[in-house]
């Protein structure tokens, strides 16, 4: 395709059945999303029958590793050979990474079928809000934020609730053989109702881009893995995979200049400041539901006396105020057009509750934790869905899978560097008041001698009070991103885009998005 053509930068029109079109994305999201929750609540008992606890991290490094690996190239694949096949192709492919999981006969093979698991996983959460992008046009997206919020909360409420339930009553394998009802009624649901515009474009395949970026990615990846655990953040180790990231995304960005069909255009962040402003806040979103989502329930536990059982429950405070307030704010941009105002409230409200967690103790209450995490769930309501919705009115149609793509990257990559950071803050301030032969768990640490209990309880409110802090700071950045983003007004349905052909020429592929 000529740079001169021009493609459509929002839908030309709302399906009249989007809202059951969008529910089978959500589903595949859900898939995903509750996946990794149940494996992890189950890791104890896979251990327990495929040994290998030295390797346990693998499980869930890989699955990690190639989420964030693949996701661009998802992205850009949408772009080029149509979103629609792409996305039932990473569904498919996710199930069958679960079979193959669920069969697994040692943590070598459980680890190898992860990493298939995540080569899906990084396509769905490409082309979720790709898709979204390519079906409803901005102004009209915020009618929709809710059942995306929904869809999060109930990943991340129902993922442990369901993790314990099927490993207390069938066999582990069960924690990966329950994704397939769940993934073929969301390809079926998608096969009969999912259609988007159709283009024909004219493409070159971005190997070297795709090399570096996926060599830049797990360097990172990994460095944040192993950093502050396997090997000190110092290290001659860390230092040297810091180093390799940093050349391979240098020479990444010099490809993605030369090349004529980039799997990350350059225009994407430099076109409108508004889309890396959009990303500094998706990435504060990644850190703060990560470090949340795996600190929060562990304080609760251990210094509050909470249930481990109740896990999932601990969180409803936080996630309930995501959905409602998402909602909300959705319904309000739809009908004024008006959207700065929600990121600037909410990464206010985040900085704010998350300092508040700072300040816990051991007589902090758990009904004062719970008012504390509805401010940082009133926070995230407003921040996460309008920092997507900002990202894609700044980009055109043609480029919403690399972008969506991008925006997924950063999510996951804050994440992984935020829980990495975390782990780090909290084992060096709970290492030394650990007693020799004792562990975490709520159940032996009751059983201490009362001095070493407190030492210890003391030592996990410290650390969490550094967490929390440290996230709180990643927030207030967040805030002078969103104070300067411009309200450029939402886009509305656009034209249908033409449809243009081109002949084959060495080299280069005719790829036809029709789907």
């Amino acid at each position: 395709m000529s740079k001169a053509e021009s493609l459509p930068s929002t839908p030309s029109a709302v399906p009249k059945d989007v809202r059951w079109v969008l529910l089978g994305v959500m589903l595949a999201m859900l898939l995903s999303m509750l996946d990794n929750m149940v494996v992890s609540t189950a890791m104890p008992t896979i251990v327990g029958e495929l040994g290998g606890l030295e390797h346990i991290s693998w499980v869930v490094t890989a699955y990690t590793l190639v989420t964030a690996v693949t996701t661009p190239i998802w992205g850009k694949f949408g772009d080029l050979f149509g979103r629609r096949p792409m996305y039932l192709a990473s569904i498919a492919v996710f199930m069958a990474g679960s079979v193959l999981c669920g069969a697994a006969q040692s943590m070598g093979e459980l680890i190898a079928f992860r990493v298939v698991q995540g080569i899906g996983a990084g396509g769905i959460g490409a082309g979720a809000f790709a898709l979204i992008g390519a079906l409803v046009p901005p102004r009209e997206r915020g009618k929709y934020q809710g059942m995306t919020a929904s869809i999060m909360a109930i990943g991340t409420i129902g993922g442990p609730l369901l993790g314990g339930f099927v490993t207390g009553h069938f066999d582990w394998r069960w924690a990966f053989y329950i994704n397939l009802p769940l993934g073929l009624v969301a390809l079926v649901w998608l096969w009969l109702k999912l259609h988007v515009p159709a283009t024909r474009i004219k493409a070159k395949i971005d190997w070297a881009g795709i090399s570096l970026l996926t060599l830049s990615i797990t360097a990172i990846v990994l460095a944040a893995t192993w950093a502050g655990s396997t090997y000190a953040w110092g290290s001659w180790q860390i230092l040297s995979l810091g180093a390799l990231a940093v050349i391979a995304l240098a020479a990444f960005v010099g490809v993605e200049k030369r090349v004529s069909e980039p799997l990350l255009p350059l225009s994407v962040f430099t076109g409108h400041r508004n889309y890396p402003l959009a990303m500094v806040m998706t990435l504060a979103a990644g850190v703060v539901m990560f470090g949340a989502g795996l600190y929060l329930p562990l304080f609760q536990q251990n210094v509050q006396g909470a249930s481990a059982t109740d896990s999932g429950l601990l969180m409803l405070p936080m996630m309930i105020p995501v959905v409602i307030v998402s909602t909300i704010a959705g319904k309000v941009m739809s009908a004024t057009g008006k959207y700065k105002i929600f990121p600037v409230v909410g990464t206010v409200f985040l900085t704010v509750g998350l300092g508040l967690l700072a300040t816990m103790d051991a007589d902090t209450s758990l009904a004062l934790t719970g008012l504390y995490m509805v401010l940082v769930g009133i926070g995230l309501g407003f921040t996460m869905q309008m920092a997507n919705t900002i990202a894609q009115n700044s980009v055109s149609l043609r480029d919403m899978g690399a972008a969506m793509s991008s925006a997924n990257l950063f999510r996951t990559l804050g994440g992984s560097l935020g829980v990495a950071v975390f782990g780090s803050l909290f084992t060096r301030a709970v290492q030394p008041h650990l007693p020799v032969g004792a562990d975490s768990d709520p159940n032996a640490l009751r059983d201490l001698p009362v001095g070493a209990r407190d030492a210890y309880l003391t030592a996990v409110t410290d650390g969490t009070s550094h967490i929390f802090l440290t996230a709180a700071i990643v927030c207030a950045l967040a805030f002078i991103a969103a104070l300067v983003v411009i309200e450029v007004p939402l886009k509305k349905a656009g034209p249908p885009a033409p449809a243009t052909t081109h002949e084959n020429t060495p080299e280069t592929i005719t790829v036809a998005t029709a789907d």
